[in-house]
């Protein structure tokens, strides 16, 4: 059991992204078919206020966004706006983060239709502060997280955001997964990267920090998964389609997760149309048995791996189709129900 006090052995959710315009055509998607844990779906597509970066920069200090490019302007006098989130921060006036319906359409109107039914729990997700201070640059194209003051200032805004949106989910169902989304990760460690593990750490530990509910973060690429294992998030959310073995290359630090708690979501379906084309609910059915068996060849139980576990996409769905993304969905979900049927897992 989860320390959201209910179990997770292999229901469905979503990751975030679906390539909708209209909010409730993507919410009506979402809860059909990830109906126990549905997950507000961000519309990139719709806005480019609704861009994963964009979407949670509301009320940055000095944040500007024109056309389709977003960055802070240092030259201006940010001590202001600073006080401002330092003081929110410090007071948990969580109010700050609050995101409005114009950056998040999708949140807005699931916040709505999700009322309808009992659910084991809603999914929500912010970006991460590795991801956004690596994207969102100055005036000079320098990405913020190489300033201290700023990046830590990062770090505490987009704590606020989590904290908004989890109170918000919580007027749809009490319980709650907030995942921090850090597709920059896969980058740790590279020579086009400058942050040290123990910033990577500090800044998500900061932003964990604000959620009260069920951690995640989720990386779509590969990356140093002990970084991630290390801090207090409670779901370790990753690409296993194209990367599932790369989490046995760290046999203790998962068992010690799990050990705690901890629950892998398998990103075991793919966001790719092609790949999405090949595959059948058969296929990655036995791909999904096959990744997780890779851990248990490790020592690794294996009926802590099949209870400790969310089945999803391995990525957004919002860079394609629609009729690739409801495929995407519709394949999640009779995944999640065949593995806890052959599992003999009840709801």
């Amino acid at each position: 059991m989860t320390k959201g006090g209910f179990e997770l052995n292999g229901l469905a959710t979503g990751i975030g992204s679906m390539p909708y315009v209209e909010p409730r055509e993507a919410c009506s998607l979402v809860l059909k078919y990830l109906s126990e844990i549905p997950a507000w779906p961000q519309l990139p597509k719709k806005s480019f206020l609704e861009n994963m970066y964009v979407q949670f920069s509301e009320g940055f200090p000095g944040v500007i966004v024109e056309g389709e490019r977003i960055w802070v302007d240092r030259s201006q006098d940010l001590s202001k706006g600073l006080e401002r989130l330092y003081s929110a921060y410090l007071e948990n006036k969580i109010e700050y983060g609050e995101i409005s319906a114009k950056h998040a359409a999708g949140l807005h109107t699931f916040l709505k239709e999700a009322k309808q039914k009992e659910r084991k729990a809603v999914k929500g997700q912010v970006t991460g502060p590795i991801s956004f201070g690596l994207s969102v640059t100055d005036q000079n194209r320098r990405p913020l997280l190489y300033d201290e003051m700023l990046a830590d200032a990062i770090a505490k805004h987009l704590r606020l955001k989590a904290a908004w949106q989890e109170t918000a989910l919580r007027s749809v169902c009490p319980k709650t997964i907030i995942s921090v989304d850090e597709p920059y990760l896969s980058s740790l460690g590279s020579a086009f990267v400058s942050t040290s593990r123990e910033q990577v750490v500090t800044l998500l530990e900061e932003v964990l920090g604000g959620i009260s509910g069920l951690k995640a973060v989720h990386c779509c690429g590969n990356t140093d998964w002990s970084v991630l294992l290390q801090t207090s998030l409670d779901i370790l959310s990753f690409d296993a389609y194209n990367y599932g073995e790369t989490l046995a290359l760290y046999p203790d630090g998962v068992n010690s997760f799990l050990n705690r708690g901890g629950v892998i979501a398998w990103g075991i379906v793919p966001n790719d149309e092609q790949a999405l084309n090949k595959e059948t609910e058969a296929s990655i059915g036995d791909r999904l048995e096959k990744t997780m068996g890779l851990l248990s060849k490790k020592g690794i139980s294996y009926d802590t791996i099949k209870s400790q576990c969310l089945i999803t996409p391995s990525c957004g769905l919002g860079s394609i189709s629609i009729e690739a993304a409801t495929r995407a969905l519709e394949l999640t979900a009779a995944v999640s129900a065949d593995f806890r049927k052959s599992h003999n897992i009840q709801s």
